[in-house]
């Protein structure tokens, strides 16, 4: 099956934070976690793909507050953090949802995204992230991550299923 048969199946789109939402880099302070950078392009990304009708899920290792704010501010309504299961906590949300295995995307970068990433439908990943991902993934982003990846993934999924990549004149 081709990437743009599978994008075209994606009804959910999955997306980990940590080096595909992010730079990879984490800034601390003495008091702990202070920030981590994220793209405007990523973010419109998710708006677009909302607007499509084409909800998006993050999944992160991480307990960040960060993260919860960022999915806050792109009206990401399940936010799982801590996972230390991703194919057991996106199987939890899916089968909630009515959303087959096959149905969902999901785009990480390093080792603990390999086993949901040979579950779905359609995995990805940045053009930055470790070889073992690569290897498993079904499209690899010429972005990288926190640089693009994510609206690169939303543009592959809104094109397959003939939506506009473009805001329309009225936003």
């Amino acid at each position: 099956m081709t990437v743009e048969e599978r994008a075209s199946r994606v009804r959910l789109v999955a997306m980990d934070v940590d080096g595909t939402l992010t730079d990879s880099a984490m800034y601390f302070s003495p008091q702990g976690e202070a920030m981590k950078r994220f793209s405007t392009r990523d973010g419109m990304g998710v708006t677009l793909l909302h607007r499509a009708g084409i909800p998006c899920v993050i999944i992160t290792s991480e307990n960040s507050e960060i993260a919860r704010r960022r999915a806050e501010k792109l009206k990401i309504e399940h936010v799982i953090l801590h996972s230390h299961d991703k194919t057991r906590d996106l199987s939890n949300l899916i089968e909630k949802l009515g959303i087959a295995m096959e149905a969902v995307a999901y785009i990480g970068d390093d080792v603990n995204d390999a086993p949901v990433m040979k579950l779905v439908g359609l995995a990805a990943c940045p053009s930055d992230a470790v070889a073992t991902i690569k290897a498993v993934a079904h499209y690899v982003c010429n972005a990288s991550g926190g640089n693009g990846a994510m609206r690169e993934l939303a543009e592959l999924v809104l094109t397959a299923h003939g939506k506009p990549v473009d805001l329309p004149e009225r936003w």
